[in-house]
């Protein structure tokens, strides 16, 4: 009986553990504005790459 407590114990703790292991999905940033916009693929050249947009796209702000 005592094995099986510890096993359950040991159960619980990989459990927990294994929880906070899963990666939390991107956010999506707000772009658009304020000198930023959304660009398929990889942001122009003489752009700075800030994140990723809706739909995989890159947000990119003008330099």
């Amino acid at each position: 009986m005592k094995i099986l407590s510890i096993l359950f114990a040991l159960l619980l703790v990989v459990c927990r553990g294994a929880a906070g292991l899963a990666t939390p999905p991107r956010p999506i940033m707000r772009c658009g504005y304020r000198g930023t916009f959304c660009y398929s693929g990889t942001c122009p050249r003489g752009n700075a790459y800030l994140g990723g947009c809706r739909f995989g796209h890159s947000c990119c702000r003008w330099l």
